[in-house]
């Protein structure tokens, strides 16, 4: 028969709970909505846009998505309108059985800001299920001696619904015989019960037919009805008993299947069939018989299926003792399941960012992942840990998630890439763990300029050099990674002697590669400081610098250049002079000459390659000095014609030569004899020629004897205030210092020849030079290189070096001297050794460096003369022409020193304009002493 309650409508619930389903937040971080069940899919739930604080557009934009773990999805997100709605149908029943609450968690992430928001959903019940009995129809036995008001068991009805929807009572079809009564059991259950009103009487009735029916409080109200059969029995006094009422044991999850959990045990006092009792499930459910089974005669319970506490936690169920004549007993079993750690952790990985850049700022959030354990208690209980050598940490978010940070700054170059692995161990025993790797590399920017090897570098290269040829290769290296290693290399922008530098040299801006750009003269360019910049591709691009020092070597592509005697200008020939009454040794003349090169390559020997008369005349291998070589002798020619050679030791070597006349006479008359008798005159025009030579003579000889004059005057005075000065007792030591001409700063005496005329017999085309042996040690003060007054002849001032014989020579001052392995030359004043050793009197280079810087002078304006100008320095006719220095190229770098490959340079740190203590420290004869 139809039941009128059971006809319901859900059209009007699910308009009200659609209406009730409101947000309210309850804690910090959650958002919590109500929603009735069996609503449609895409029915609303909540406006989760708003709830945020976005824009339904921004859902999408920031990577709104619903996180969830272990459940089907039961909503989703509408990305038009911004609303939580549902993804299915939900029953409430199915989700959460019998619960009072229905509380469906999720959360929310924000992908962009790697934030969750916990979201709660309550599902709200509705009368959708009816309350039903187990079966249709259930015999119920009664002795017919029952006393009246002996109530029999009703099997009772269940009703999914919760609340009012619930089942809430029962109604049993009118009967004489019985009435209904209901009781409530712990549990909360409504347990129908049949009270006997009447006696029975089975020979009028056996069997009562009854309608047992269960309403709920729902709207409309829902029912369920089952049939009960009251079969009447003869009479059983006794009905069974158990020990009692209440069984409960509990047991580990991981017992074996077929363990005996527990036995009932139930007495009744009558006999035979009316004592037997047999046992029995009553009103289980499909997961009871499943899991566990009932020995009807022994009461044993043991399980079937293993037990799983993550499945169910405790097992309720009743069983009922029966005899033989339909009485039973019942009784409460509580199988309470304990659990074991038998579920390693899980780790779910939410977000990862797989790179990370290695500027990003300490706490950079690099993922987010949940962890979860099915066990409870200490045993899911987890803890999550990183290694403590990595720059991370762990940080707790909402719930079980964790945030993977950084804790400082991170260096791509020191390390490249991390695999982190993630432990999470619960805390049972034993416990449990699982290893999780996130990998993550790092993102290279430009932090690192490229490096040198080394802070400067330096090359040689030779001079003459061909064009384009590869000097030298530079290479830096950048420790990042990408177009931020990436080099190029440039030369700094620079000029030597006005011109740029990138005119000299180029770079390859990818190998780093020099070339030269033009042949190098090593006489012009000795040495070039260039600065290479090597920069990275990054933005901003990083850059360093390196010098780099070329060195040109020198080549011997320079031959000698004889500055004296200087070359003829106007075709005729220089003569020197050497008196008959020469000793052996007597100084005739010094060959001066430089070579443009340096180091060996400028080391000059002279030698003599031809003489018109063999034997007479010896050249000083390093000094060019040429002197006798035994008495010059009556019937010695008086021209002598030599050709001396000069060469350096370059390889291969290069020389020059020049042709000295030498004449042999002992006084003017005797020259001009000599001559008139070189060449006997046989023309008639001998004697216009004899003429002009006469008037030439006397020309000067009036200049000579004008000379002397003005050179004795100018003595006498010196000599009258020396005097002055001497008798006022002020002495030596108020003498000023004279300032003298040395090499590479130091300041030295210059060792001079004194000379007294200079003829020039232009009839003859050749220059008679009329010179005094003079050996001293001239102190050239400033005035006499700025007068340049000619020397006394000996015989009128003897009377004056007796007056100064009384001045002695200071001792020489060592500051400057070189040592013995550092006395350099290319000429010098004394003998050399005549078997290649080089001189070693530290004076001959310097005398020989103010001889070549004059003979250079003069030799540049062609007006060298044998006789003493002004502005000229009175140096005598052996050591060539009076010159200034301010216009002469500078040798000095070119002096050699034999034994090493140095070359001795200019020591400007001495120049400091201050004179030496003391005068020549190489004493040598006076002229006086030498002439005897």
């Amino acid at each position: 028969m139809a039941d009128p309650l059971r006809g319901w409508g859900c059209s009007e619930p699910f308009l009200l709970f659609t209406l009730l389903g409101t947000l309210w937040e309850a804690g910090a971080g959650h958002i919590r909505y109500s929603v009735p069940e069996e609503l449609d899919k895409g029915s609303f739930v909540g406006n989760i846009a708003k709830d945020l604080g976005l824009e339904p557009r921004e859902l999408a934009e920031r990577g709104v998505r619903i996180v969830s773990r272990g459940r089907t999805q039961l909503f989703a997100l509408n990305p038009r309108s911004g609303s939580l709605v549902t993804a299915d149908r939900i029953d409430r029943e199915e989700l959460c059985a019998q619960s009072a609450r229905c509380l469906v968690s999720f959360n929310i992430l924000v992908e962009n800001k790697m934030k969750m928001y916990g979201v709660e959903v309550e599902i709200t019940d509705i009368n959708d299920n009816f309350p039903r009995f187990r079966d249709e129809e259930v015999k119920v036995k009664v002795n017919e001696n029952a006393a009246v008001g002996t109530p029999l068991v009703l099997p009772f009805a269940r009703d999914a619904d919760v609340g009012v929807n619930s089942l809430q009572r029962y109604q049993l079809s009118s009967n004489i015989h019985f009435s209904l009564d209901e009781k409530s059991g712990r549990d909360g259950q409504r347990y129908p019960e049949l009270v006997l009103e009447q006696p029975l009487d089975r020979e009028k009735v056996a069997v009562h037919d009854l309608l047992l029916t269960a309403l709920d409080g729902g709207d409309p109200i829902l029912s369920g009805t089952t049939h009960i059969h009251v079969m009447v029995l003869d009479a059983n006094d006794n009905a069974p008993l158990f020990t009692q009422s209440e069984y409960r044991v509990s047991v580990p999850e991981n017992i074996a299947v077929g363990t005996r959990l527990l036995t009932l045990t139930a007495t009744d006092p009558d006999e035979g069939i009316n004592g037997k009792l047999t046992y029995s499930f009553r009103n289980e459910e499909d997961k009871i018989s499943e899991t566990f089974q009932l020995d009807s005669n022994l009461g044993e319970i043991s399980t079937v299926q293993p037990l799983d506490y993550e499945e169910s936690r405790f097992y309720d169920m009743e069983v009922v003792a029966q005899d033989g004549g339909a009485l039973l007993a019942s009784a409460k079993v509580l199988i309470t399941v304990q659990d074991v750690n038998d579920n390693a952790p899980e780790v779910l990985l939410t977000s990862l960012s797989s790179t990370v850049s290695e500027d990003c700022l300490p706490g950079t959030i690099i993922a987010l992942f949940s962890v979860h354990d099915g066990d409870s208690g200490e045993n899911g209980e987890i803890v999550c840990s990183i290694p403590r050598n990595l720059p991370f940490k762990l940080e707790k978010s909402v719930d079980n998630y964790y945030h993977l940070l950084t804790t400082r700054a991170l260096d791509r170059e020191e390390i490249s890439d991390y695999n982190i692995t993630v432990t999470v161990t619960d805390c049972g025993n034993p416990p449990l763990s699982t290893e999780n790797h996130i990998f993550l590399k790092v993102a290279d920017i430009n932090d690192n300029p490229p490096i040198f090897p080394h802070t400067s570098y330096y090359t040689y290269i030779p001079e003459n050099n061909p064009r384009g040829i590869s000097i030298f290769s530079v290479n830096a290296h950048d420790p990042d990674s990408g177009n931020n290693a990436q080099v190029t290399y440039a030369l700094a922008e620079d000029k030597f002697q006005g011109t740029p530098l990138s005119s000299y040299v180029s770079i390859n801006s990818d190998t780093g590669a020099l070339y030269a750009l033009r042949s190098f003269d090593y006489e012009q360019v000795r040495e070039l400081q260039l600065w290479v910049t090597a920069s990275d591709n990054g933005d901003p691009p990083l850059s360093s610098n390196v010098s780099l020092s070329l060195f040109i070597l020198d080549q011997n592509d320079n031959a000698p250049e004889i500055l004296y005697p200087a070359l003829p200008v106007d075709g005729s020939t220089g003569v020197e002079l050497a008196p008959r009454s020469a000793e052996p040794g007597y100084l005739v003349t010094k060959v001066v000459a430089v070579d443009r090169d340096s180091g060996q390559n400028a080391w000059l020997s002279y030698r003599l390659l031809k003489a018109s008369e063999p034997g007479l005349f010896t050249v000083g291998l390093h000094t060019g000095e040429l002197r006798t070589a035994r008495a010059l002798l009556d019937r010695d020619a008086i021209k002598q014609s030599l050709v001396v050679v000069v060469q350096d030791h370059g390889q291969p070597p290069l020389s020059a030569t020049v042709t000295l006349t030498v004449a042999v006479a002992d006084s003017i008359p005797d020259v001009l004899a000599d001559l008139g008798s070189l060449e006997p005159s046989t023309d008639p025009d001998d004697s216009g020629l004899t003429l002009y030579l006469v008037v030439a003579v006397a020309s000067v000889s009036c200049v000579f004897f004008a000379f002397v004059i003005a050179l004795l005057t100018l003595r006498l005075r010196r000599w009258y205030t020396s005097r002055a000065l001497q008798a006022s007792g002020i002495g030596l030591a108020g003498l000023p210092a004279s300032h003298f001409v040395g090499v590479d700063g130091v300041r030295a005496f210059l060792q001079t020849y004194s000379q007294e005329v200079s003829l020039t017999a232009d009839s003859q085309g050749s220059h008679v030079i009329f010179p005094q042996p003079n050996y001293a040690d001239t102190l050239i003060s400033q005035e006499s290189c700025e007068k340049s007054e000619p020397l006394l002849i000996p015989d009128k001032i003897n009377a004056k070096e007796r007056e100064l014989e009384v001045l002695q020579q200071a001792p020489p001052n060592t500051d400057w001297r070189f040592s013995q392995a550092q006395r350099p030359g290319t000429s010098g004043s004394q003998n050399g050794d005549e078997t290649g050793t080089w001189p070693n009197n530290q004076f001959d280079t310097e005398m020989l460096q103010a001889m070549i810087l004059a003979s250079a002078s003069e030799a540049a304006d062609g007006s060298s003369t044998l006789g003493g100008g002004a502005g000229t320095m009175g140096l005598s006719a052996r050591y060539g022409p009076q010159f200034t220095l301010q216009h002469v190229p500078d040798y000095r770098q070119n002096v050699y020193i034999p034994g090493s490959n140095a070359t001795l340079t200019n020591a400007a740190g001495k120049r400091d304009g201050k004179a030496p203590a003391g005068g020549n420290g190489n004493k040598k004869k006076s002229g006086k002493k030498e002439k005897k």
